[in-house]
């Protein structure tokens, strides 16, 4: 099985986009994702922090934990005042 690169048209002579334009994610639920990836990464590097006794990667990790939180938040509240 083949995966289509953007732009990459199916057949000859067809145009065809992989991902078109209407098929585009809102920015509320592009923000809840995105807070839910930095909210996994922070707690990967918070306990690769505590694993190796890195204070400063354990406290890189809750940062971004915490980042990734309200990241998320504000994707929910943008979904609930429909923005």
């Amino acid at each position: 099985m083949r995966l289509l690169v953007r732009g990459e048209a199916t057949q000859p002579g067809r145009n065809s986009n992989f991902v078109k334009e209407s098929s585009r994610m809102k920015p509320s639920t592009e923000n809840e994702i995105a807070g839910k990836v930095h909210e996994v990464k922070g707690k990967i590097k918070e306990k690769l922090g505590q694993l190796t006794n890195d204070s400063d990667l354990e406290a890189e990790g809750v940062g971004e934990k915490i980042g990734g939180k309200i990241q998320k938040k504000i994707g929910q509240g943008k979904k609930v005042l429909g923005k």
